[in-house]
């Protein structure tokens, strides 16, 4: 393994790398080919019954993600914890990354009639992406400098946007021509059983990939034996960094309003296609090609609005850019309200693509410039992963609770406008406290 200097150029490329490896399971599996294959195997069966209880797919589909980000948010700072105390935060990373990566494999055996089998490696596929990303991004104040967070954030999220777009295209000739690749069964058929080689796919492109990113990336930085206490190291690490934040005032009131613009932003994320899935009217074979081709605008057009909002960031200050974004994103959940058509939902599509990778990557640079220097950056960013993923378990419980009881998922969305407009009034609150972040 080399030993690279912090903003060593091939350490900053290697560590943007895995945003290509594990991307194309946010994309091929979260966006796009998942929610189709479970909108068709589920076409006859708009309830399904799981213990006992009959749940609207969409719903069902809401509630197992809530659950896995709440393994999540309690799960990974015992192991975030442990990586610091051992110095050796990358073999975390690896566990994850091999976990997420063969979950994506089982998928393949997803079915209705092993339910919960399928459901399972769902589960695990999201726990091992989700948990992945709090150890990488935990790296980048270790081996960038603040100077350099916003254009390697936003190269790492561009990166990610190419590598799954790449696939996604791949996937989607196997979908829409099975013949071409001698895929058995004939007509939707094939279609599906080219859906199941997509997940393997995606499993093999996220394992093989990552090892860029692990070759060159250290170990971590701590050395240290291993004592009793050392399985609840984490929360105490939390509680450290929550006692921070009483002298951190800037930091605090950002986490407050990253934490409602977030439950909104990645709630939205996850159950797009399933709402063009359901809500758009789609004429004949129109909805495989259209929802994939609308993803597919959605993640070519982020490469874009990444790279946008960093310069935006970098010319008006994070905080003003963030504000932006929110009111964007409050115009969006309005508008998807009311469309109905395929072009309208095109549209829609193109300004999400345009605000989902700038807010994301603008937010994490402005975290990594908020803290204070420490080593214990894992620490950090855990504190960061799991305000994250309590805020999506809360969205995704709202989401699927309103759905489940109205019966509509535009309700759902809807409600969520009030979460991206609290968000920008906290943002400028911010901005007109402290405006460190706006440049000279």
């Amino acid at each position: 393994m080399p030993l690279h200097k912090k903003g060593d150029k091939r350490l900053l490329r290697a560590w943007a790398s895995y945003d290509w490896a594990n991307s194309v399971y946010f994309l091929v599996i979260s966006s796009a080919i998942f929610p189709l294959y479970y909108g068709y195997i589920c076409a006859d069966q708009t309830h399904l019954e799981v213990f006992g209880v009959s749940f609207k797919n969409t719903a069902l589909i809401s509630y197992v993600t809530a659950l896995a980000f709440m393994f999540i948010a309690i799960w990974s700072p015992i192991l975030s914890g442990i990586a610091d105390y051992m110095g050796n935060k990358k073999r975390f990373m690896q566990f994850y990354c091999y976990l997420g990566s063969a979950a994506c494999v089982g998928l393949y055996w997803f079915e209705i009639d092993n339910l919960y089998w399928g459901l399972l490696f769902y589960f695990l596929a999201l726990v091992g992406a989700w948990s992945s990303l709090v150890f990488y991004n935990s790296y980048l104040p270790d081996i960038a400098y603040p100077e350099q967070h916003n254009k390697i954030s936003a190269r790492g999220f561009a990166l990610g946007y190419i590598g799954s777009v790449l696939l996604l295209l791949v996937n989607l000739f196997m979908v829409l021509k099975p013949e071409w690749f001698d895929i058995p069964g004939e007509g939707s058929e094939a279609s599906l059983t080219a859906m199941r080689y997509s997940f393997v796919m995606v499993g093999i492109w996220w394992f093989g990939f990552s090892h860029i990113a692990f070759y060159h990336l250290p170990r971590g930085f701590k050395d240290k034996v291993y004592t009793k206490d050392i399985f609840f190291n984490g929360y105490r690490e939390l509680k450290i960094v929550w006692n921070s934040l009483r002298n951190l005032t800037q930091l605090k009131r950002y986490l407050g309003a990253f934490f409602v613009f977030s439950m909104a932003l990645q709630t939205v994320m996850i159950v797009a296609a399933y709402f063009g899935e359901q809500e758009i009217a789609w004429s004949g074979q129109e909805k495989t090609m259209g929802l994939i081709i609308s993803i597919l605008l959605i993640q070519i057009i982020a490469i874009f609005g990444a790279l946008l909002s960093s310069r935006l960031a970098n010319k008006w200050g994070n905080i003003k850019t963030l504000i932006l974004l929110n009111g964007i994103w409050v115009v969006l959940c309005i508008s998807a309200y009311f469309i109905y058509e395929p072009i309208e939902f095109y549209l829609v599509a193109a300004f999400v693509g345009l605000c989902m990778g700038g807010i994301q990557s603008v937010a994490r640079s402005t975290y990594s410039q908020l803290i204070p220097e420490t080593l214990d950056t894992t620490s950090y960013f855990s504190f960061y992963d799991v305000a994250e993923k309590v805020g999506i378990v809360f969205g995704m419980l709202m989401y699927g609770t309103i759905d489940q009881i109205t019966g509509s998922m535009r309700n759902a969305i809807l409600f969520f406008v009030l979460f991206f407009f609290v968000g920008g009034v906290l943002l400028i609150r911010l901005y007109h406290k402290n405006k460190s972040l706006t440049p000279s």
